[in-house]
């Protein structure tokens, strides 16, 4: 363990109470911090304790950036940190203050069901013209019209992670016509292969949905570009549930002021979006703020994950979801 320290021994900031944990092991100090207070004054911390006795640091949920790393600094015998989304990016990019040794864990197994249901929300709603339908409503207006369905399309998963893999089982019952798989190198899986970053090129002008689901990396930053959406057929439909900065929102924006293309964005970059921004009102794009976590199937898995973990580290037993270690 870090520093040679007792794995019983030390703090855990849990962001959900204790006592609505079943499976808690005993041993180490649970204590509650969500990072509400900070969030409403960062001045508020609010803290439970010392983060200086903080072994394992459960990041709080749906908590802005500024709040997550906050008492990262003070942590000096810290040893894990669990965060509770699939994306880690916004912890990598603040690790400067944190001792080597340190695992850094995802909610890999947690967010698969509610990410993919979203995907598949955004692709239908896009398709099927819902947007449109609901301002209709909101005007008392009737008005019939014809579109795309999902059946026979062809779909290019970006990102062929759990989470793609998710999208995929979803996909099934739609009766696509195919459905190609891209990752960060090649494998073959159960339902065929799974093709390099580097095929993209190739597969893009076949796609009918374009659905991203990668993690972002400094190889995926700014991925979808220009010519990443120029390659795309006209007509198709890109679906971002991975991260905003996957997609550079000025090629994108030039894209939908065209109307060759469509979007259904639950990422944004920047993020959140700001009021006045361009891509409110671009046409073609349905946005949703970041929700494709947070749903009642989030809370159970999170929970479960977390019993999970912490009994393994008061065991000495390997950890699931180790993204790094510090300093390695």
């Amino acid at each position: 363990m870090t520093n040679g320290a007792d794995v019983t021994g030390g703090d855990v900031w849990l962001p959900i109470p204790p006592e609505e944990i079943d499976g808690l092991p005993a041993g180490p100090n649970y204590l509650f911090w969500n990072g509400d207070k900070a969030a409403e004054d960062p001045e508020l911390a609010d803290y439970p304790g010392d983060p200086a006795r903080c072994a394992v640091y459960v990041v709080p949920y749906m908590k802005r950036q500024p709040v997550k790393i906050k008492p990262l600094a003070g942590m000096r015998d810290l040893r894990v940190i669990q965060t509770l989304t699939a994306g880690v990016d916004d912890i990598t990019a603040q690790l400067a203050s944190v001792a080597p040794g340190v695992r850094l864990c995802n909610a890999r197994g947690v967010h698969e069901a509610s990410t993919a249901e979203l995907a598949l929300t955004l692709t239908l709603a896009s398709l099927r013209g819902v947007p449109g339908f609901v301002r209709a409503q909101d005007r008392g207006h009737w008005q019939g019209s014809f579109h795309p369905a999902l059946a026979d399309r062809s779909v290019l998963i970006v990102g062929y992670g759990p989470i793609g893999s998710a999208v995929e089982d979803r996909l099934v019952p739609f009766e696509v016509a195919r459905v190609a798989r891209v990752a960060r190198s090649a494998r073959e899986t159960a339902r065929g292969p799974v093709h390099p970053v580097t095929a993209l090129p190739e597969l893009l002008p076949d796609a009918d949905v374009v659905v991203l689901t990668t993690p972002l990396t400094e190889q995926t930053k700014g991925l979808v570009n220009a010519d990443f959406l120029a390659r795309m057929k006209d007509g198709a439909l890109l679906v971002n549930v991975a991260r905003g900065g996957v997609v550079d929102t000025g090629a994108l924006l030039a894209e939908l002021e065209t109307g060759r293309i469509t979007a259904a964005l639950d990422v944004t970059d920047p993020e959140p979006l700001p009021p006045a921004h361009p891509l409110w009102q671009a046409p073609g794009v349905l946005i949703s703020p970041h929700v494709g976590g947070p749903t009642s199937a989030f809370w159970p898995r999170a929970r479960r994950l977390v019993a999970d973990q912490l009994t393994r580290y008061v065991n000495g037993e390997p950890l699931r979801n180790v993204v790094l270690t510090t300093g390695s």
